[in-house]
C-alpha cells in the first residue's frame, strides 16, 4: 500500500481502538492483496466472535480446575427459641468449612484434560478461521479485479460498436450499405451497453463485500493495485493430501474432540466408583439471652460416598458417552474424506484453469487481427456486417476467457494452499495480533450499537 493507504490504515485502526466509525479518505486508496489480507486479519468481525471462543474455554478449564480444588464456605444462622415454662433464647452460630476431593473415580482429572483440550481446539479454532478468512480475501479481491477487467473489455465493445455505428451511418448516408446494417449495429450497440452495465454492477458488488471483510468504511474508494502474477504450483496431488491430512487445524480439532469424547467416557464411569472427600470446620455458638455465653469447636474427618444402585443411570450415562465417542470418531472419519475430495476438486480446477490460462494467450492477439480484418474489409465495402458482430463476439469472447482463466487459476491455487492448511506467513500473524488489541474497544462499540437498535427498535 503506498503511503495514502498506509495512512489510511493508520487512521482505521486508531478510529477502531476508540471504537468510533472511520471515514475514509475522499481519495480512492491504494490497496494490495498482502495489505488486504492483513487489515482483514486485524479487523474482521466474525474472526473477533471466533477468537472469544478462547476465552469461553480458558474459562471453562478454571471452572474444571476449580471442582477438584479447595473449596471453603461460610455461614451464620440467628436462632431465637421459647416454651411455655421457659424464657425465650436467642443465639447464634458461626461455621467455616472446607473441603477437598481426595479421589472422584477419574472424572475429576477426566473433567480439566477434557477442558485442556478445549482451549487446543479453541485455539486451533481461531488459527483456521484465520486461513479461511485470507482466502476469503484473496477470491474476493480477485474477483473485484475481474469484474474490472471485465468492466474494461465491455466497455471496448462498446466504443467500438459506437464507432462501428457512426461508420455504417456514413455508408448509409452515401448509399453504399442498406438500413438494416444500421439497424442491426444499433441493437448490437445496445446489448454492448446492457453488458457493460451489469459489468459495472458487478464490481460495485465485488468491491462492497471486499469492504465488509476488511470491516472498512463502506463507502471508501479503492485502488486495487496487486494484479495477476503467474506462479507455478509445483506439488503434486497426493503430496498435497498427506500435507493436508496431517497440517489442517480442522482435522486436528477433530482428533482432540475424539480424545474430549474418551474423557467423557472415563468421567461417565466414575460413576461406578467412591468418591473421598476430606473436610474441615470450625464454629462458634453464642448465646445472648437469658445469658451470655459462647463456645468453640473444631471437626475434620475423610467421608467416603458410594452409590450402590442409582436404577441405571450411571449405565445410561456411560453408553451415551461411549456413543458421543464412536460420532466423533466417525466425523474425523468423514471431515478427512471431506478433505480429501475438496482438495481433489481444488486441484483439478486449478489445472484446468492453468491450461485455459495458457491455451489463450494467443488467441486474443489472433482475435484483435480478425476483428481489424473484418472492419477493413467492410470499410472497403467487401465485407458484410456479420463477419463485423461474429469478429467483435470474437474478440470480446477471447479477451474474457483470458481473463477469466487468469483470475480462476489464482483463486484456485489460494484454495489448494487453504484445503492443504498452509498457516499465514509471519508479516500475517502479526498483523492478526491487532485484534486482541482492538477487541475490547470493539466489543464496547458493538455493546452501545446493540443499545442503540434496541431503542430504536419497534416497542
Amino acid at each position: 500500500m503506498k503511503k495514502c493507504s498506509r495512512q489510511a490504515l493508520g487512521l482505521a485502526l486508531g478510529a477502531l481502538a476508540w471504537g468510533l466509525p472511520f471515514a475514509g479518505p475522499a481519495q480512492a486508496a491504494d490497496l494490495s492483496l498482502p495489505e488486504a489480507i492483513e487489515l482483514a486479519l486485524a479487523q474482521n468481525t466474525e474472526l473477533r466472535v471466533t477468537q472469544k471462543g478462547e476465552e469461553s474455554a480458558e474459562a471453562a478449564l478454571r471452572q474444571a480446575r476449580g471442582n477438584n480444588g479447595v473449596s471453603v464456605s461460610a455461614s451464620d444462622r440467628v436462632s431465637f427459641s421459647k416454651t411455655e415454662s421457659t424464657e425465650h433464647f436467642t443465639g447464634n452460630v458461626l461455621s467455616l468449612n472446607g473441603s477437598l476431593p481426595l479421589y472422584s473415580g477419574g472424572k475429576n482429572q477426566a473433567n480439566i484434560r477434557s477442558a485442556e483440550l478445549g482451549v487446543d481446539t479453541a485455539l486451533l479454532t481461531t488459527e483456521r478461521g484465520r486461513e479461511n478468512l485470507k482466502l476469503q480475501v484473496v477470491k474476493a479481491y480477485y474477483d473485484a479485479l475481474q469484474a474490472r477487467k471485465t468492466i474494461d473489455v465491455d466497455q471496448e465493445s462498446v466504443d467500438n460498436y459506437r464507432a462501428h455505428l457512426t461508420n455504417v451511418q456514413q455508408l448509409y448516408s452515401a448509399g453504399s450499405k442498406a438500413r438494416i446494417d444500421v439497424l442491426r449495429t444499433s441493437v448490437q450497440l445496445s446489448d454492448a451497453q446492457q453488458t457493460l452495465i451489469k459489468a459495472q454492477n458487478a464490481y460495485e458488488v465485488d468491491l462492497a463485500t471486499l469492504r465488509n471483510l476488511l470491516n472498512i468504511d463502506r463507502n471508501e474508494p479503492l485502488n486495487l493495485t496487486t494484479d495477476f502474477s503467474y506462479e507455478q504450483f509445483d506439488t503434486a496431488m497426493d503430496e498435497a493430501i498427506v500435507y493436508a491430512h496431517l497440517h489442517r487445524k480442522d482435522l486436528l480439532v477433530d482428533a482432540y474432540k475424539v480424545e474430549q469424547k474418551e474423557q467423557s467416557v472415563k468421567a461417565a464411569k466414575a460413576g461406578y466408583l467412591p468418591s473421598i472427600d476430606l473436610s474441615m470446620g470450625t464454629s462458634q455458638s453464642n448465646d445472648f439471652h437469658p445469658s451470655s455465653d459462647s463456645a468453640l469447636s473444631f471437626s475434620a474427618g475423610v467421608g467416603v460416598s458410594w452409590q450402590i444402585f442409582d436404577s441405571g443411570v450411571t449405565r445410561a450415562q456411560v453408553d451415551s458417552a461411549e456413543t458421543e465417542l464412536d460420532i466423533a470418531k466417525l466425523n474425523l472419519q468423514k471431515d478427512r474424506e471431506t478433505t480429501d475430495l475438496e482438495l481433489r476438486q481444488a486441484y483439478y480446477n486449478m489445472r484446468e484453469a492453468e491450461k485455459r490460462f495458457k491455451s489463450t494467450s494467443d488467441a486474443v492477439q489472433q482475435a484483435e487481427e480478425d476483428y481489424y480484418i473484418a472492419r477493413e474489409k467492410y470499410r472497403a465495402g467487401e465485407g458484410l456486417m456479420l463477419d463485423i458482430i461474429d469478429a467483435q463476439l470474437a474478440l470480446s469472447t477471447a479477451r474474457l476467457n483470458y481473463i477469466s482463466a487468469q483470475y480462476d487459476y489464482a483463486r484456485y491455487k489460494a484454495e489448494v494452499e487453504n484445503k492443504m492448511g498452509l498457516g499465514l506467513t509471519e508479516t500475517e500473524r502479526t498483523a492478526s495480533h491487532r485484534l486482541l488489541e482492538t477487541m475490547p474497544a470493539a466489543v464496547d462499540a458493538a455493546g452501545e450499537l446493540a443499545e442503540e437498535t434496541k431503542r430504536n427498535g419497534v416497542k
